[in-house]
């Protein structure tokens, strides 16, 4: 069923990116997973590849690629175990340049776009505060424009990139008594004056930072905001599907990983005279999470070839992330438990995936929100559009 998506030169574009990891990434993990910070060199090198330029078009130094080659670099970021190391990865690309490639103006795409492709600037995205969480419209941080320039207040938190980032796509409330309607986006320089980051100690992404920050009296350029005033919202649901996308992929693929490891260890490992795999009721169990994965994976290939295509799949996406960061969750739980007490050692990878997988469910939108927008669509018959 894969061929339908993937063409051969797709499978040669994984092989490349596998030896990649393994040469370049692997042997330096542990060291970023300790000291929670991923050195420089390795974004470059990824820019040097054209990683970060995978959906990018050739104008701004990109390769312009099907959304199928993101597929595979997602999935490929999940098998060398560490989901912070891929969340720096993927939040840099899909959630910062998802913006730029999209809102941006020239001038700016030349500034932040192009070095971005290249991993000279590392990104992140700027939209949950410390009281709002998923209620993005309920925002409080504020940028009030005197002048050529705004000033903004307020805080932000759990921002990936925010730490060691070099700017933020930042949303604020340019009107506050608009609602929704009264959200700007903007590009803010990590080192402007007045930004302080708090790098917060996490269960698991420990490879990345992630930081809160706050804003006192930080002035950023007219120049920087992306779109018209009061586009900010829009603009912010619209990316919420890629997001979301991006993260039922993460799932589906830390999953099969996690069902091959523990598929390997139950051949090998032996009780009573035999292998663990020949136990029925382990047996069973693995067979039934191998086929929640599957129907997880194919749903999420038919997903990213309806926005392939250019259809508008917020219902789709959000289905995806709801399910597969769920059913992720079960797998990884259950493969630590075939592992026994050794699944409960840090020296085995169980440990790490089983707390960095504890993320899906949470990050992004939680499951509950996530439902509720589900209910809004097939329920209550609402509409969500594209940015006209």
């Amino acid at each position: 069923m894969t061929r339908m998506y993937f063409t051969e030169e797709h499978q040669l574009f994984r092989e490349s990116l596998q030896d990649f990891l393994q040469k370049e990434v692997v042997p330096h993990l542990e060291e970023w997973e300790a000291n929670g910070k991923i050195e420089r060199f390795i974004w470059e090198k990824f820019g040097e590849m054209g990683y970060f330029g995978l959906a990018t078009p050739e104008k701004y130094d990109g390769l312009g690629l099907d959304l199928f080659y993101t597929v595979i670099f997602l999935e490929e970021l999940q098998k060398i175990n560490s989901g912070g190391f891929a969340a720096a990865m993927w939040a840099h690309v899909y959630l910062a340049m998802t913006h730029l490639n999209k809102n941006a103006s020239e001038e700016q795409k030349n500034n932040y776009l192009i070095p971005s492709v290249h991993g000279q600037k590392i990104g992140c995205l700027g939209v949950s505060e410390p009281f709002g969480g998923s209620d993005v419209a309920g925002m409080r941080t504020t940028a009030e424009r005197k002048g050529d320039v705004y000033i903004l207040n307020g805080s932000k938190t759990f921002i990936t990139n925010g730490v060691y980032g070099d700017y933020i796509i930042l949303a604020a409330k340019t009107d506050a008594g608009a609602g929704n309607k009264g959200i700007s986006l903007f590009i803010v320089d990590r080192d402007s004056k007045g930004i302080t980051a708090n790098k917060l100690n996490k269960l698991g992404w420990r490879a990345s930072d992630t930081a809160e920050l706050a804003f006192d009296d930080v002035e950023v350029p007219v120049a920087n905001r992306m779109g018209d005033e009061g586009k900010g919202f829009a603009f912010i649901m619209e990316a919420f599907a890629l997001e979301r996308l991006v993260m039922g992929i993460n799932a589906h693929a830390r999953a099969e990983y996690a069902l091959a490891y523990a598929l390997q260890y139950m051949s090998e490992r032996e009780t009573f005279g035999k292998t663990i795999d020949q136990y029925q009721a382990l047996r069973h169990r693995l067979v039934d999470m191998h086929a929640d994965m599957e129907l997880c994976k194919h749903y999420n290939y038919g997903v990213a070839h309806q926005m392939e295509k250019g259809e508008y799949v917020v219902r789709e996406a959000t289905i995806s992330k709801l399910k597969s960061t769920k059913m992720a969750d079960e797998v990884i739980y259950n493969c630590l438990q075939f592992l026994g007490g050794y699944g409960y050692i840090e020296d085995y990878p169980m440990a790490r995936m089983f707390r960095d997988s504890r993320l899906g469910p949470i990050g992004g939108g939680t499951s509950e929100i996530l439902k509720e927008i589900i209910a809004k669509i097939i329920i209550d018959k609402k509409e969500y559009r594209p940015v006209n």
